[in-house]
C-alpha cells in the first residue's frame, strides 16, 4: 500500500549508508549542461526576438508546470493524485522537456537525496551542504556513487515500456520539439525554446533547491531528519509552488504544497482545474493525509491560517518532542 510519507521506491538494506561515497565527473551530463548553457549564453542575445522572448516565457512556465511541477514530482513520483493513465502519460513526456533526466532516472535521483536527508546524516552532496559554486559543480556535472546504496524497486513504472523509451531517450526527445520550433519561427525559435528553455529550467531547479536546503523560513521540523527544508518564497511563483519546500518535506504526499495566505501555488491550481474537469480524482492535502508522528511544528501553525486534520494531536506530539 502506498505510505503518502514514505520514500516507497527505496528498500533500505541494513548495511545501506547515505554518507559515504565519491563524486565523480559526468561527462554524458556535464556535456548536456554545459552545452545548453554555452548555446544560450551565446547565441540568445544574436538571435532575441519579440517573438523568440514570449516563446521561451510561454514554454519554460509549461514545462515546469506540467512537465515537472505536476508531473514528475506531484504524480509520478508522490502519486498525490490520481488521473487517466493517458494523462500521466502527457504530464511525464513534459517532465522529460525539462531536461533533466528521464522518468525512472527522476524517481531514482529525487528518492534517494529524500532517503539520504531523512537519516541522521548524509553525503553533502545529497545535502547540497557545500558552497554555492562547489555545489552547483557537482549537481550540475557530477554524480555521486555511494560505497553501500540502497536498492530501488519502481514497480509498475519500471515496467512500463513507455517509460523505459522515454528513460533512454529523454535527451533525444528535445530533437522533436526542436524541429517543430524551427518550422515554425526558425533557429531564433530553436535557441529560445529548447537551449534556453532547458537551460534555464535545469539550473533553475538546481539553485532553488541549493537554497531551500540552506536557508529561508520554517513552519516544520521533521524529528530525527539530518537534513532539514526551507521555503525560498521569492522563487514560490515561478517554480509553481515548488519553492514552498519546507511544507514538502512536512508533507511530501500532498498535491498541495503552498499552504499558508500568500503561497501562490500554480501546480496545485493545475490539479484542481484538472479535478474540476473530472480528469483528477483521491487529490490529497495535509487536512486528508495521516498524522505524521516525527513532525514538529517550527512555530504556531494555526498563526498562519492553516489547521492539519487532526491539530490537537499533532500540538501534543510536537510538546512531547520539544520536552
Amino acid at each position: 500500500m502506498h505510505d503518502p510519507h514514505a520514500v516507497n521506491s527505496v528498500i533500505e538494506t541494513p548495511d545501506a549508508s547515505a554518507v559515504d561515497g565519491q563524486v565523480r565527473w559526468d561527462p554524458a551530463r556535464s556535456l548536456w549542461n554545459g552545452g545548453t548553457m554555452a548555446v544560450t549564453l551565446v547565441l540568445c542575445p544574436l538571435t532575441l526576438t519579440p517573438a523568440a522572448a514570449l516563446l521561451f516565457v510561454a514554454l519554460t512556465g509549461a514545462t515546469l508546470l506540467f512537465g515537472h511541477s505536476v508531473g514528475f514530482h506531484r504524480r509520478l513520483i508522490h502519486r498525490s493524485f490520481e488521473c487517466p493513465q493517458w494523462l500521466e502519460y502527457v504530464l511525464v513526456w513534459w517532465g522529460v522537456q525539462v531536461g533533466m533526466c528521464g522518468p525512472l532516472g527522476i524517481i531514482r535521483t529525487h528518492d534517494l537525496r529524500d532517503w539520504a536527508q531523512r537519516q541522521p546524516a548524509c553525503h553533502p552532496y545529497l545535502s547540497h551542504a557545500n558552497p554555492m559554486i562547489k555545489d552547483g559543480w557537482w549537481q550540475l556535472h557530477c554524480r555521486l556513487e555511494l560505497d553501500t546504496p540502497p536498492q530501488f524497486d519502481l514497480g509498475a513504472v519500471g515496467r512500463s515500456r513507455f517509460y523505459r523509451f522515454l528513460q533512454a531517450s529523454w535527451m533525444a526527445q528535445q530533437i522533436p520539439t526542436a524541429l517543430l520550433l524551427w518550422w515554425a519561427g526558425g533557429w531564433s525559435f530553436v535557441v529560445w525554446g529548447v537551449c534556453a528553455r532547458t537551460f534555464v529550467c535545469v539550473h533553475g531547479h538546481w539553485f532553488v533547491g541549493h537554497l531551500a536546503h540552506n536557508r529561508g523560513p520554517q513552519h516544520w521540523i521533521v524529528d530525527g531528519a539530518g537534513v532539514q527544508a526551507h521555503d525560498v518564497p521569492w522563487a514560490g511563483l515561478i517554480t509553481m509552488g515548488e519553492a514552498w519546500h519546507n511544507n514538502h518535506h512536512a508533507f511530501p504526499g500532498s498535491a498541495r504544497i503552498g499552504l499558508y495566505p500568500g503561497q501562490s501555488d500554480l501546480g496545485y491550481a493545475f490539479i484542481r482545474l484538472l479535478e474540476k474537469l473530472r480528469l483528477a480524482w483521491k487529490v490529497r492535502t495535509p487536512e486528508t493525509l495521516p498524522v505524521r508522528r516525527e513532525l514538529v511544528a517550527a512555530g504556531s501553525a494555526d498563526g498562519h491560517g492553516f489547521q492539519t486534520r487532526r491539530p490537537v494531536e499533532l500540538r501534543c506530539r510536537a510538546r512531547e518532542l520539544k520536552a
